[in-house]
Formats: C-alpha cells, structure tokens, sequence
C-alpha cells in the first residue's frame, strides 16, 4: 500500500508540471461527433461479414486480446455492422459546451473542481499528460449512461457452465438508477434541491425470482465526494434484515454469479481507488448494434411482446448481435488497496459515449481472469419510450470467467422511464417495507 501512495503521490507532483490547453468548441463537436465526417474503416473488413477462427489474424489488430483468443478458439464468431453515431442527448453536449474552462482536477485523486454537468473533459486525451487516465475516468463517472435516471425492468442474468451449456440458475432483477446531481434532461435540473447527504448517485436493486433469494435487495449511496466511501446495504429476504456492506464485500461474488458489485456498469467504484492510466487511442470492434434489428431470444417474452437478446457461442455465453468498428480510448485502472483480489482492469472506452462496452481483469498474478461485455443498443431502434433519450442502451452482458470455464449473461429490458424511479425507492426505509 505504501509503495502505491508513493506512486501516485510522484504522478501528482508530475502532473502540477503539465500544462494542458483549455478545451475548446472544436473539442467538444469532435468528442460527441466523431464520426460526422468519416468513419473508421480496416482493410478487408466489410459491413455483413463474419469474422471467425478462419479469417481472425487478419483482423487482429483492430480486436482486443480476450475478443481475438476467443475468436481463434472458435468460441463465438462476430457479425460485423456498421460504424453508427450514438449522439448523446443535446442537453448533455449543451452542459459540456458551458461548462468549458471551468472544471479542472484538485490536487488529490478524486478531487475534482467546477464541474456542473456535461463531460468533464471533453479534450483529446494527450499521452504526455501524466493525469490523462484520471479525467477519462471522470468523463466515464459523469458520462450519460442510462441518462438521469433509468430502470432495468426487468433483468435476467444466467449462470452457464461453458463446456456443458448447461443454464445452472436465472434469477429475475429489477434494477433503478437515480442521479441527484448534475441532472441536465428531466427535472429537477441540474440537481434535486432536497439532498442532505449531498449523493451524486444510488443504485437500487431487487430480485423477483427465484424463490430461494427472492426480495433480496441491494441499495447504494454514492456520495458527490468521491473521498467518501459508499454506503452499501444488502437486504436478505430470509434474515428479513436490512445490514450495511462493507468496502471489501463489493468485491465478492454478487449472488453467486461471475460479477462482482464493483463490475456493474464496467466499473462500479470511486475513482479515487483506483491508479488510472491512459494507454493510447486506437479503432477496435465494439458491441454496438440496432436492437430492433437483430434476431431476438424467443424464450423470454414481455407481455408488451419485447424481447430479448438471445445468445449462442460457446456454453450460450456470447450475445448474439453485430459489432462495429469504434474510436476507443484505452484505460488502465489498478487498484490502490493491495488486497483487492484484482491486479488491474483494462477498460476499452467507447469514444463517443463514455461507456464501458470491453473490460478485461486479470487476477493477482496478472493473468486474464475474467472477460466482460455490456452490449450498447441504439435509442432510437429500441423500446419507443426510449426514443430519443440520447442513451446508449446497456442490452445484453456477459461475464465470461476464462478460468473457471463458466459464464454469467444478461438479458435487459433498458426503460429511460422517470416514472419507474421515484426517490422514495432509494432508501434503506423502502428496503424493509419490501421485505415485510
């Protein structure tokens, strides 16, 4: 623990000697539009082909290391689609337009100054900056994904053994997503005027099905002040309790499956236990696709007739969508505690929208450990209420744990839906009268 306090106390007295230039317009038109004039493209790589264990190394370049293994094991084959623009709603881009020259990171990591709402730093990242990590992992932070608020109704995640393909559980989520600070689309804007606790963010979570762990429930606090630590509280239908989390236990197994609660969303942390750091900008195939136009999972069906991603590949552990060549920005994040059962994450950061579509975590010994996938499905070929909405969809997930051959999946139902997201959900109070 020392010999990493020593290390980022020498990355801060670096970083008081960069200088970076001011965000400008032109920044902020090229970080939420960048492909308004032109696309990225790779040779030989066509919208409607497949790429698979036949044609892989031609493709190597422009995969990440997980996604190019499995690919040349045969474990699943990639549709390709083509390259789309997910424009993020324009009250966002609006905020990141005022908010230029104003936001500026504090002396310590996690500290950050002016910000409003928008994108925090919507600059080029610049390998010379020795922080460049840092404000990538606050615009991920302060980006919109799932936008103000948001739900996950309902939710279905799969245990699967990946040699067998056998579905060992499914147990039925609902799960809610609040911001209190720095709203820019649904009321109140920027921020609600009742917050005594001063939270940015809480999460909310309640399982439907099975029996066995039905009403067990989740709640999580995140402060504004990214020094304060999380209040987490678990609900077990069975204790008929309500107990806090401590730190450590958000980074066991959640229920069971192969994720962890610091793995929601990609990261699910304080940016201020984690080292960050910048490793470079390149075009990579990412999980972006048009809902609406793949072919869908015909065993799980909504009333309202929706449905889900299906899956295939290799133990039914891989979304069966299209992918798209990106502009991905590349983020190292270790963590500050040495008994964190993890030596580091590599995020592979979606350019345009700040979410964490590929993450690759390596166990303690710097060995890939687990392979992790959030499917990001376009607004606009989605449910009609999310029409619109300027959100990229978290749609399918799948955490695929290379060692252990065993996978947990996800299938959503993403609804930007203000309604299905009162303030009274996120409370340790909502949580007992669920329970009783």
């Amino acid at each position: 623990m020392l010999k990493k306090t020593l290390a980022t106390a020498v990355l801060l007295s670096a970083a008081s000697s960069f200088i970076a230039e001011a965000a400008t317009l032109e920044d902020v038109e090229a970080s939420f539009y960048p492909y308004k004039d032109t696309v990225p493209t790779f040779e030989g790589l066509s919208t409607g082909m497949t790429i698979n264990s036949g044609n892989v190394e031609q493709f190597a370049e422009i995969l990440d290391p997980a996604v190019y293994q499995m690919l040349k094991d045969g474990w699943f084959e990639m549709k390709v689609g083509d390259t789309t623009s997910f424009d993020l709603h324009p009250n966002y881009v609006e905020a990141t337009r005022k908010g230029l020259g104003q936001v500026a990171l504090g002396d310590e990591l996690g500290q950050i100054n002016g910000f409003v709402a928008g994108r925090p730093f919507p600059e080029e990242p610049d390998m010379s900056d020795p922080r460049a990590g840092e404000k990538l992992a606050w615009n991920y932070k302060y980006g919109y994904n799932w936008g103000d608020n948001a739900a996950i109704y309902p939710f279905y995640w799969r245990y699967r053994d990946m040699d067998s393909g056998k579905v060992e559980r499914t147990i039925k989520f609902n799960f809610h997503f609040l911001n209190y600070m720095h709203r820019v689309n649904q009321e109140p804007v920027p921020q609600f005027a009742d917050n005594p606790s001063e939270l940015f963010r809480a999460i909310y979570v309640q399982v439907l099905e099975p029996f066995d762990v039905k009403n067990t429930q989740l709640l999580i606090h995140r402060a504004e002040d990214d020094l304060k630590r999380d209040n987490t509280w678990l609900y077990l239908g069975f204790q008929r309790r309500v107990r806090r989390l401590s730190s450590g236990q958000i980074t066991d197994s959640f229920l069971g499956a192969d994720i962890m609660i610091e793995d929601f969303e990609g990261y699910n942390g304080r940016i201020s236990d984690m080292n960050w750091t910048y490793k470079g900008t390149k075009n990579i195939m990412l999980p972006f696709f048009n809902h609406n136009d793949m072919d869908l999972a015909t065993d799980l069906v909504e009333s309202d007739g929706y449905q889900f991603v299906d899956f295939g590949g290799k133990g039914g552990c891989y979304p069966n969508i299209t992918w798209q060549l990106r502009k991905v920005y590349v983020l190292e994040s270790d963590p500050k505690d040495d008994n964190h059962p993890i030596s580091k994450r590599t995020h592979f950061v979606d350019a345009q929208t700040f979410t964490l579509p590929r993450t690759l975590i390596y166990d303690r010994k710097g060995d890939l450990w687990k392979s992790w996938l959030i499917g990001q499905a376009h607004p606009d070929h989605h449910l009609e209420k999310n029409k619109g909405t300027g959100v990229a969809i978290d749609d399918a997930f799948s955490m695929v744990d290379v060692q252990a051959g065993h996978c947990t999946t996800g299938q959503f139902k993403g609804q930007v839906d203000p309604e299905l997201n009162p303030v009274k959900i996120f409370t340790v109070q909502n949580m007992r009268s669920k329970g009783r």
